[in-house]
């Protein structure tokens, strides 16, 4: 243990060094917080609070590398299947993160925009005010962007510009010879500020990347790093050795 606590910082300096090319948006699929809970005989509120936490740290890391974009998987369109009480857990915990950025002074320090990506319309009352209460607190800023995803499903989004683009053409506004890409992208919801995604990173020791940003992420051929720590146990290094994997992926490319 004594060794250890000795040769991982010189490793993350070493890895530090390695990251000579920094993506400027990452997308994260935060996985493994009920699996860190149950391991620990806890509930399952334990491990959100936890992987909470490593939320705050991470975005602290990435403003220090210079990430511009920083896209969190937060909760999916299909995480409503889940327990009422933990869902319950779950958008208590998100009205009291969001909240908090008003007043964290990291927030302002650096100069980070937070927003929401995802369906509103699917989000309770209180939760949605406290999403536009931050987005309207940090919308001066245009330095970093933390994005959370809530509510979000990839193929909803496709599917959604879809049905805008059919009736654009339906009324006569564009030709079917218009309907390019680029037009696609701009019929996404979430396009708006949203680059396309250079890395995607899942924790969890799962190696899919679950209708996260398919547009966005699949269509740009991003780098994906898979590890194995569960969300609350993921570290600058496991941050750093995603950020190497982008670079090596860069070079070969």
């Amino acid at each position: 243990m004594r060794l250890r606590s000795f040769l991982e910082p010189v490793y993350e300096r070493i890895l530090a060094l390695q990251c000579t090319a920094i993506p400027r948006h990452i997308a994260i699929i935060q996985d493994g917080n009920r699996r860190y809970a149950r391991e620990r005989g806890a509930d399952t509120g334990v491990g959100h609070r936890a992987g909470a936490d490593t939320t705050e740290r991470l975005l602290g890391w990435a403003c220090d590398l210079g990430v511009e974009h920083i896209t969190l998987y937060a909760f999916s369109t299909e995480n409503f299947n889940r327990d009422p009480e933990e869902l319950g857990e779950l958008f208590g915990l998100f009205r009291e993160k969001f909240l908090a950025t008003v007043a964290d002074e990291r927030v302002h320090r650096y100069g980070i925009r937070v927003r929401m990506v995802g369906d509103r319309s699917l989000l309770p009352p209180d939760l949605l005010e406290a999403v536009e209460k931050a987005e309207a607190t940090t919308s001066q800023y245009t330095r970093f962007h933390l994005n959370i995803a809530l509510a979000y499903g990839g193929r909803n989004e496709i599917v959604s510009a879809a049905r805008r683009i059919v009736a654009d053409a339906a009324a006569g506004r564009i030709r079917p010879d218009e309907i390019t890409p680029a037009l696609v992208e701009e019929s996404l919801a979430e396009a708006d500020d949203l680059p396309p995604v250079d890395l995607i990173i899942r924790t969890g020791n799962e190696c899919r990347t679950s209708n996260f940003l398919p547009w966005q992420a699949n269509g740009n051929e991003c780098a994906v790093y898979f590890c194995a720590p569960y969300w609350p146990q993921f570290r600058r290094i496991d941050l750093l050795r995603a950020v190497r994997v982008y670079r090596q992926r860069i070079e070969s490319a």
